[in-house]
């Protein structure tokens, strides 16, 4: 695996985790096209970098509630948390399988309905409470497969229980640090139990860790400040046309 190659990794992922467009399924399709092996290993490695840029950008947010666990923010973080969990441990047997890409397609395609969907039915006026909170949950444990934007299908599900758009987009972000950490302490212990080697070149992996991470302060940036303006219509064209290109490349 080329140095180059896991830079436009890592690249990739700086860009796509924080748009509503799948940044774990851009990763497979590129891993397939460039034969890339351990991808699901490279896909936790890089979300790690995203994640720091998500400690860098919302630092201010994450402190408060580390200093208080138990206030409203931090109970429907970890409401939210719970329903992602329970999603995905009954839905365990699928997910490795599912970083083979053969359904990316079908995911990216489900990504684009649910955000055309959102643009539609959102009223954004009211408050994103605990009960909105586990909705949420439960369409990020859905987004654990690749293709199925965790960010996109976060915001759209909350968008379509009528909250507001800014408060969707930032606890869309804030909910991804628990789930992230626990698919990295997973992969940890999954090569520590196995003792299975990982074939990867590490310094590639170091440059696309360090550009996923100052690319996705950018652009999570840009998301927060946009996330009122912002017309999904586009990312939804774009879905499609990603599914069409990954259902050429994984099925033809």
């Amino acid at each position: 695996m080329s140095i180059a190659v896991l830079v436009l990794l890592g690249l990739v992922q700086g860009l796509c985790e924080f748009l509503p467009i799948s940044s774990s399924g851009h990763l497979v399709l590129l891993s397939n096209i460039f034969g890339v092996e351990d991808s699901l290993f490279v896909s936790i490695i890089l979300h790690v970098a995203t994640l720091f840029s998500l400690v860098v950008v919302m630092r201010k947010e994450i402190f408060y509630c580390l200093r208080h666990p138990f206030s409203e923010m931090s109970m429907k973080i970890v409401i939210s948390t719970i329903f992602t969990c329970i999603v995905a441990i009954v839905l365990m047997p699928f997910i490795t399988a599912s970083f083979e890409g053969i359904m990316l397609p079908v995911a990216f395609l489900a990504s684009a309905v649910l955000l055309f969907l959102s643009q539609k039915m959102s009223n954004g006026k009211k408050e994103l409470d605990i009960k909105r909170a586990g909705i949420i949950g439960l369409a990020q444990g859905l987004a654990i497969f690749p293709g199925l934007s965790r960010s996109g299908t976060t915001l759209a599900t909350g968008l379509m229980t009528g909250a507001k758009r800014e408060e969707c987009a930032k606890f869309s972000f804030l909910i991804s640090l628990p789930i992230i950490l626990g698919s990295l302490l997973l992969e940890i212990i999954k090569i520590s139990t196995h003792a299975e080697m990982i074939s990867v070149n590490w310094l590639g992996l170091v440059f696309a860790f360090f550009i996923a991470f100052v690319v996705g302060v950018i652009t999570i940036n840009f998301m927060i400040k946009l996330t009122t303006k912002l017309n999904f219509k586009y990312f939804t064209f774009y879905l499609i046309l990603i599914a069409i290109v990954s259902a050429i490349v994984l099925w033809y």
